[in-house]
């Protein structure tokens, strides 16, 4: 495909895309409002009864362009270019009090947006007439330009932006605008008469801003981040460049009433100039103090593709389509080089940081380097087969690049690729690189935005260049947030469970090596009373054969007593007359029934000693049986605690990733519940 069918596509989607409806805005986009042929008909139905030449309620009179510009008592009531500046506007919009017309309904809302419309295009008087400048709201002109990384955070919207597009079309379309920003997490996406904003940390759309004027095709950040310039409009009809307020998302500067829509602009480095082209060949600078152009150059001799400041805001770089590449001091507009070598259209350049390289890339498959001391091509290399349509520099210095072959890729800037990426849908268009150089941004015909991973080439997502309605977005994180509440509650029951895992096998462990200690000095205890008990039995036994001797001593000395007694008695039984037989037998039987008791006593002493001895030689031996008990059981317990160690590692090792699953399910679901919570405070867009 020719570089001029590129642009004939991309005119074409422009307008197509312009015919697709909004709200609040005039019906009839190709006529320029006006005030005699559209604005004052309005007034003649509605207001003129109360502000006319004989009639100025509040001092205003509508019946005249010349008298409306005058204003009223308060001042002017139009300011051009910004309708909620404009009390005409908020009155009739009944936005502010008082409602205008008084004690009437508003009036039709073709006419509001009309009226818009009219002081968005800069007050028209008539069809031919030039509109007014628009002047811009703040002076963001530096006093320096800071090389590199500014103090302090990095830009991003601060205050919550609209979140509802401007327009969600039937399918997406070729995203031919992207930028990212330098020092934040921040790309800004091109879409259908808005740009989206997005972070490109969290993949989350962060912010709508509203491209009244039609289709943006140009994005650039300012090189400090806290701007974002938009260019573009509507294919043959008109274009327009707006630059935002990065925190807040303000319109803060409009330029240019070109006849055709601006496909290429730039904000220089101290902020202080604003340069676009076009198919109109001519590259206009305007002051972003006062919106006025300061000078122009009509060198190129086709359309102009691109349009890029120095980072020391020295120089400014122009190329078309035909391969024309233009230097300019960017001060004044004088020409500083003209430089040969593309063979077709250039579709896109970068500055390295240090504004001593400027790269070049072109329908011709190539990507140029070209050194600024002498205005050389020292590197020229092949990027894309069929045509390259987008390069840019990384902080690092290195080169990403986009085209044809659907094919991303990231060089050295000696022309050495590092890598390339996993292709995209269909002919590759814009290509960018966040702050850090850690991820590239590709976009497509399709409208695929793609974000690599640039360490690995891994893909970390897509953006949407054509977003869902707030509603609709709502409705999709509700859902989204729902999942990952279960996620996060499986996750955490599945944490709770290693947890408990792992306090088990603490608990077991800790109870193994207890009984160890227990069962130890159980053993030894039973060890310690193993020779006291020993010696118990020994002295049982003892005593036992001293009751046994003592009860044989007397069991004789019994024996011998009885037989005495015995034999006193037959001799006193013999002998009756003699009384002395009788008493001695008599003290013969009471010698042996005492003989009797003692062995009796004898007797039961060594029934006791027995008991005693048979108690003791049970106890001593019970006791040896529990030594060997309680030393299995010691060893036992020793042998149980190997196991319930082992068990800790694996248990402990759960737990980790468990937590760590915990923690990215509980960084997920925090993450959606932020942004539900996000979309339902954005600002609802005006209808």
């Amino acid at each position: 495909m020719t570089a001029s069918c590129l642009l004939r596509r991309l005119l074409l989607a422009a307008v197509a895309w312009t015919l697709l409806p909004t709200t609040g805005v005039a019906a009839d986009k190709k006529a320029k409002i006006n005030y005699d042929e559209h604005i004052l008909p309005i007034f003649r139905e509605k207001c003129m009864a109360c502000h006319n030449g004989d009639k100025q309620s509040g001092g205003l009179d509508l019946s005249t362009y010349s008298a409306l510009m005058q204003g009223g008592a308060s001042g002017d009531v139009v300011k051009a270019g910004d309708p909620d500046a404009s009390r005409l506007y908020t009155l009739t919009a009944h936005t502010e009090e008082p409602k205008m017309p008084p004690r009437s309904p508003r009036i039709a809302d073709e006419s509001i947006a009309t009226l818009k419309q009219w002081i968005v295009q800069g007050l028209l008087e008539k069809g031919n007439s030039k509109p007014i400048a628009i002047k811009p709201k703040a002076d963001v002109t530096l006093s320096s330009i800071t090389r590199g990384r500014p103090e302090g955070p990095p830009p991003m919207p601060t205050t919550k932006l609209r979140l509802d597009p401007v327009v969600v079309a039937p399918r997406p379309n070729a995203v031919i605008a992207l930028a990212a920003s330098p020092w934040a997490p921040l790309i800004a996406v091109g879409g259908q008469k808005q740009v989206l904003l997005y972070n490109t940390d969290t993949m989350q759309l962060v912010g709508v801003l509203p491209f009244q004027y039609g289709l943006p095709t140009v994005l650039r950040f300012s090189r400090n981040g806290s701007l974002l310039l938009a260019g573009g409009g509507r294919g043959g009809q008109s274009g327009k460049v707006v630059v935002w307020n990065v925190k807040t998302g303000e319109t803060i500067i409009e330029v240019g009433n070109e006849t055709d829509s601006v496909l290429a602009a730039d904000i220089s480095a101290d902020q202080t100039l604003i340069a676009l082209g076009g198919p109109n060949k001519m590259v206009r600078v305007y002051s972003t103090k006062d919106a006025t152009l300061q000078y122009e150059m009509k060198k190129h001799t086709d359309w102009i593709y691109s349009v890029e400041f120095s980072p020391d805001g020295v120089l400014l770089a122009t190329a078309d389509r035909t391969g024309g590449l233009l230097v300019w001091e960017a001060a004044n507009g004088r020409e500083f080089y003209n430089l040969r070598g593309h063979t077709a259209g250039i579709t896109d350049m970068s500055w390295r940081d240090d504004s001593n390289v400027l790269a070049t890339t072109s329908e011709d498959s190539t990507v140029r380097l070209w050194e600024m001391e002498n205005g050389s091509n020292f590197k020229t290399f092949g990027a894309h087969g069929g045509g390259s349509q987008g390069v840019k520099f990384s902080h690092d210095n290195r080169l990403v690049t986009n085209g044809r072959d659907r094919t991303p890729k990231i060089w050295d800037q000696n022309g050495g690729q590092q890598r390339a990426f996993e292709a995209v849908p269909d002919v590759g268009l814009r290509v960018a690189i966040t702050h850090e150089n850690a991820k590239l941004i590709a976009t497509d015909w399709t409208g695929m935005v793609k974000v690599y991973n640039v360490a690995d080439g891994k893909v970390l997502g897509t953006l949407s260049a054509n977003p869902p309605t707030l509603a609709e977005q709502i409705a999709l994180v509700t859902k989204d947030v729902a999942a990952k509440q279960v996620a996060f509650d499986a996750a955490q029951q599945a944490f709770t469970a290693t947890e408990a895992n792992l306090k088990k096998a603490n608990d077991e462990l800790a109870a193994a090596q207890a009984n160890v200690t227990k069962t130890a000095a159980e053993a030894k205890a039973a060890a310690d009373a193993v020779p006291g008990l020993k010696a118990k039995a020994d002295q049982a036994t003892a005593a036992l054969t001293a009751a046994q001797m003592v009860l044989q001593a007397r069991t004789a000395k019994l024996q011998s007593l009885q037989g005495v007694a015995n034999q006193l008695k037959a001799n006193a039984d013999a002998n009756k007359a003699n009384a002395e037989f009788a008493k001695v037998a008599a003290e013969a039987k009471t010698a042996a029934d005492q003989a009797q008791a003692e062995v009796a006593a004898a007797q039961k002493a060594v029934a006791d000693a027995d008991a005693a001895a048979k108690a003791m030689t049970a106890a001593y031996t019970a006791g040896v049986a529990k030594v060997t008990a309680t030393q299995q059981a010691a060893q036992a317990a020793v042998q149980a605690v190997p196991p319930k160690q082992a068990a800790i590692k694996p248990a402990m090792d759960a737990v980790a990733p468990a937590k760590a699953k915990l923690d990215a399910a509980a960084a997920d679901l925090n993450a959606v519940k932020a942004n539900l919570d996000n979309l339902k405070a954005a600002p609802v867009a005006a209808k």
